[in-house]
């Protein structure tokens, strides 16, 4: 049994030692193992020249690891909290977003932004950010999030590998779940990178999340369950580009849906699989698909972020919504 964050750990130090082109870099990662040790004892097994403490300069590390692709390197860099990824807010969308369309494909940018996503941890302003959307909304970035440490250590690792600049969210509150990781299976034998998962089957209503939501949505299921109501819930895994085909395919089975986020529900996540559900599931679906998400506010103090937050109760009273219908 190994924790998230320290499937993440196994999942870098794996793809480091499978290729010498992958450097590590950020805000504190090397001598202090970053704030939530995700990178701890990289930079000891591995030397400085590939795992780099950076200057406090977001758009300077996001910068630089353009450079670095160019060059034929496969830079990991690390935001240290959601809410400080704005300054680079400019690279990532005007150039790492849009270099290989640019180029014809003639350049590759195989840059990884690892992002600590989301809130309840009782954290300060800038700390607890849902900022998602505005990285899915941008043409040429992958966006992906994991929500147990199994997907932490196959799906980093897969974005490494891979030749396109990639958003990689970790739900923070979630580093310190344990599970067991099977680390001698071959990662060919992984999930596509892409692809959702469906974690709990039902027939009734499908509750579809992802990241920081997943554990409260298997709670609501179990608890719907209990009250004789058959909940599926399916993890997102991949936000840009969505696996489409499997939420067609649950949705078709259980005729409702939820979609449940941590982030406000204006222009999020959830208001675009409505209205992907609504465009291929219209005459087949039961009741219009809800969204529960955070509210459209800043991201409260600390002392209030249990009321903001979605939880199971939240998801509960959309699942009696649907049925209502």
């Amino acid at each position: 049994m190994i924790t998230l964050g320290q499937a993440l750990n196994r999942g870098l130090r794996a793809a480091m030692t499978r290729d010498p082109r992958v450097v590590v870099m950020g805000e504190d990662i090397g001598r202090l193992g970053g704030v939530f040790r995700v990178t701890s004892g990289l930079q000891k097994d591995f030397g400085a020249d590939r795992v780099m403490d950076t200057p406090l300069a977001e758009s300077g590390i996001v910068g630089t690891a353009v450079g670095l692709a160019l060059r034929g390197y496969r830079p990991v860099c690390e935001i240290q909290f959601d809410g400080f990824v704005y300054p680079a807010f400019d690279q990532i969308v005007s150039q790492l977003a849009k270099m290989r369309a640019r180029s014809a494909g003639r350049l590759a940018l195989p840059v990884v932004i690892r992002i600590p996503g989301s809130g309840g941890i009782g954290a300060v302003e800038h700390h607890s950010e849902s900022n998602e959307s505005y990285f899915v909304h941008t043409a040429g970035l992958r966006v992906v999030t994991c929500a147990t440490p199994s997907d932490g250590y196959t799906m980093i690792q897969q974005a490494v590998a891979g030749d396109d600049p990639v958003i990689f969210y970790e739900p923070k509150r979630r580093y310190w779940d344990k599970a067991e990781v099977d680390e001698e299976a071959p990662l060919s034998a992984a999930p596509a990178l892409h692809s959702a998962r469906t974690v709990r089957a039902g027939r009734d209503l499908t509750v579809i999340t992802y990241g920081s939501m997943v554990h409260p949505a298997l709670v609501a299921a179990q608890i719907a369950e209990e009250e004789g109501r058959s909940v599926e819930v399916v993890d997102l895994r991949s936000l840009a580009p969505l696996d489409l085909p499997a939420l067609l395919a649950s949705v078709r089975r259980t005729h409702r849906a939820i979609v449940v986020h941590e982030a406000p529900t204006t222009l999020g996540m959830g208001a675009e699989i409505s209205a992907l559900l609504t465009e291929h599931c219209y005459f087949e679906m039961e009741a219009p698909v809800l969204r529960v998400g955070g509210y459209n506010i800043p991201y409260p103090p600390a002392r209030a972020e249990e009321i903001y937050l979605p939880d199971a109760d939240r998801i509960l009273e959309a699942i009696d919504a649907s049925f209502a219908y």
